[in-house]
C-alpha cells in the first residue's frame, strides 16, 4: 500500500503541529533504515508509517521491539503492546533476541527517543528529577533501553511535543541515555559511535553543531519566532551559519491526509501534548 500521488502533492494550508512533527520525523527515515520505536511513541510510529507509505516503502520496522514488518491498522492505544505488530512477518523475543540483534551491531540504525529532560548536548533524562538519584523530587519511569541505544552506535531522534524551559535544559539531573555528554570530542573520544541528530518539537526543528556539539536552531514552525524559541529554551540555542533561520516546510496535503485517514484517524498522536498551543491564523495548531 502507498499514498496516491505523494511526490507530487502540494503543501498543505490546513494542518496541525502534531502532523508537521509527524512529518519532519518521516522525513529522518530512508528506504533500508531499520527503526523501532518504544513506550509511549505515537509521533514516530506515525512518522515510521508515513515513511513507508511515501518515499521509503523499503524502511525496516520493528514495531515495539517485538514484531518485524507489522501489517497494523490505525495507531492503537499504546505502542508497545500485540495489537501494534498483529501480522508481523517474525516475531522477536524483546528481552532477548532483540538485544542479541542490536548489539551486534548489524541491526538497527535509528531509533526516535523521547525524554522528560534533553540538555544542550543531547542527553536525556528519563530517570529522575531533583535530588539525588535514592531521593528525588520527582521519579520518572526510567531508561526503558535509552541508556543502551546511547551507547551501541544508534543514531538518535528526539522528540518532544512540549519546548518549555522544564524539558530543554541546560544539564539534565542525571544521564539515562547518552548525548554528546559535555561535548565536542569527549563521546567519540570514549570510542562511542552514533549519538543524537535531531531534535523535533512543537516550535522548531533542531540538531547540533559538528564541532562543539552544541545544540543549534535549524529551522522554526510557521507561526513561531526565533525568539519564542529561544525564551522556551533552558539554554542560548547556536543558530545557523549566517544567522538566518528558515521556517520549518509544512507537510504535504497527501502527507496530512494519510495521517488523518489512514495512520491515525483516532488522533492518538495528540495523546502527547500535555498543553495544546494554538498558533495564530496561517500557523499550525496543536491538535
Amino acid at each position: 500500500m502507498s499514498v496516491p500521488g505523494w511526490e507530487k502533492s502540494p503543501p498543505a494550508r490546513d494542518y496541525s503541529v502534531d502532523e508537521l512533527m509527524v512529518a519532519v520525523l518521516a522525513g529522518c527515515f530512508r528506504p533500508g533504515d531499520q527503526v523501532c520505536n518504544g513506550m509511549a511513541s505515537f509521533l514516530p510510529v506515525s512518522a515510521i508509517r508515513l515513511a513507508k507509505l511515501t518515499h521509503a516503502p523499503d524502511l525496516v520496522w520493528l514495531a515495539g521491539a517485538v514484531g518485524l514488518e507489522p501489517r497494523p491498522g490505525p495507531v492503537p492505544a499504546s505502542t508497545l503492546e500485540a495489537p501494534l505488530w498483529r501480522n508481523s512477518l517474525m516475531y522477536v523475543e524483546q528481552c532477548g533476541d532483540f538485544w542479541t540483534m542490536v548489539l551486534n551491531g548489524r541491526f538497527l540504525s535509528k531509533f526516535c527517543v523521547g525524554a522528560a529532560q534533553l540538555d544542550r548536548f543531547g542527553n536525556a533524562n528519563n530517570s529522575v528529577i531533583g535530588g539525588d538519584f535514592h531521593s528525588p523530587r520527582v521519579r520518572l519511569p526510567g531508561t526503558a533501553g535509552m541508556g543502551d541505544m546511547g551507547s551501541i552506535g544508534k543514531l538518535l531522534y528526539y522528540w518532544n511535543p512540549d519546548h518549555s524551559q522544564r524539558s530543554l535544559v541546560r544539564k539534565v539531573d542525571f544521564v539515562s541515555c547518552a548525548g554528546y555528554l559535555s561535548g565536542g570530542r569527549q563521546r567519540s573520544d570514549l570510542g562511542l559511535e552514533g549519538g543524537p541528530e535531531l531534535v523535533v518539537t512543537n516550535l522548531a526543528v533542531l540538531d547540533f553543531h559538528p564541532d562543539s556539539k552544541h545544540m543549534r536552531l535549524r529551522s522554526v514552525h510557521p507561526g513561531v519566532s526565533v525568539e519564542e524559541v529561544q525564551s522556551a529554551t533552558g539554554f542560548e540555542l547556536l543558530l545557523p551559519d549566517g544567522g538566518e533561520v528558515p521556517q520549518t516546510p509544512p507537510p504535504t496535503q497527501a502527507q496530512v491526509d494519510a495521517i488523518r485517514t489512514v495512520i491515525d484517524p483516532h488522533g492518538m498522536r495528540r495523546r502527547e501534548f500535555r498543553r495544546m498551543r494554538q498558533r495564530a491564523a496561517g500557523g499550525p495548531k496543536a491538535g
